[in-house]
């Protein structure tokens, strides 16, 4: 079997980091929107990251044009579905696709009607393309998110089977620390509402342990974790699953090359670690592209491919 096809199944994917530039020229002109080019090949650069991006918060900046074409019920809506159409195209058979629903009120859309928006598009991606895909609702790490973000998780419980999954901590790591963060997860705890939380990305072990402490049962990207022998035994005694995301990885500089990614040291120690492509346009891949990317540059044998797939269909919240 090719690499691309143990791309089945995508963990970690977020929409507004994976809206095609086609998908953001139509988007822009439903609204009246002015964008920095008219054309889909000259958009690109200003929603690609580039492959010697400097940090998180470097790569984070390409997120700012599709924020503001995602600001209305329809553009939401059709969004979602254009991403779940692409996801279907791919050949994947589930999907979990997260974004933050406060930052969506610009012009004055409540979070709920934003959720509302994102279930209606994937549900009927979900039927038209013959696949499973779920919603995971973002709380944001920053100043003054705190009343947002409690609003958010409160969103979620609502919502929650009914084309929501979970919710996540999302946002420039190393400048708001996780453990700022507790009072949300502690409400998300009281109100069974499952979670996964970025840790381990621009911030050290640290902040994948407070994420364990919070009740995490996913990771985002936990990359740092393989400086931490404890953290490393504790991931694979509670199974808690990473979300590991190579090329936004190599982008954020959280790893400074494939040669010393620790997926492999993770599966050898019995870590449930699965691939994911994080942001598929300003990452420019899929998660299919991901496993060829590891087989290519890193080795990754047909065994362990496997392997992340059974580790990714356990680790589904909702498929």
């Amino acid at each position: 079997m090719r690499m691309e096809e143990y791309g089945k199944i995508d963990l970690h994917l977020h929409l507004d980091g994976s809206l095609s530039p086609e998908t953001i020229l139509k988007l822009a002109q439903r609204d009246g929107i002015e964008l920095p080019a008219d054309t889909p090949q000259g958009l690109r650069p200003f929603l690609t990251a580039k492959r010697d991006c400097e940090s998180l918060n470097e790569y984070l900046k390409c997120f700012d044009l599709p924020l503001a074409v995602l600001q209305s019920v329809e553009n939401l809506s059709l969004a979602a579905y254009e991403l779940g159409m692409k996801l279907s195209q791919k050949g994947l058979c589930y999907g979990e696709i997260r974004f933050a629903p406060q930052l969506h009120r610009q012009k004055g859309m409540t979070q709920a009607e934003a959720v509302e928006a994102v279930i209606s598009g994937l549900s009927r991606a979900a039927k038209e393309g013959n696949l499973c895909l779920k919603a995971i609702l973002c709380c944001m790490r920053g100043t003054g998110v705190h009343d947002a973000n409690m609003e958010t998780v409160k969103t979620a419980a609502r919502f929650l089977g009914k084309g929501v999954a979970a919710v996540d901590l999302a946002g420039a790591e190393a400048l708001y620390p996780t453990r700022d963060y507790e009072e949300e997860f502690r409400l998300a705890r009281s109100l069974s509402l499952p979670f996964t939380i970025h840790a381990g990305e621009a911030d050290g072990p640290e902040s994948i342990w407070t994420a364990l402490h919070m009740g995490a049962l996913r990771i985002g990207h936990g990359v740092r974790a393989v400086t931490d022998h404890k953290l490393m035994d504790e991931l694979a005694k509670r199974g808690c699953v990473l979300e590991m995301c190579p090329t936004s990885n190599l982008q954020t500089k959280a790893v400074t090359g494939l040669s010393e990614y620790p997926l492999r040291e993770y599966l050898n120690r019995g870590i449930k670690v699965t691939v994911n492509s994080d942001n598929m346009t300003v990452s420019d891949t899929w998660v299919g592209k991901e496993f060829a990317l590891l087989s290519q540059e890193y080795g990754l044998t047909e065994d362990e491919a496997k392997k992340l797939l059974e580790n990714a269909k356990k680790a589904a919240f909702e498929m």
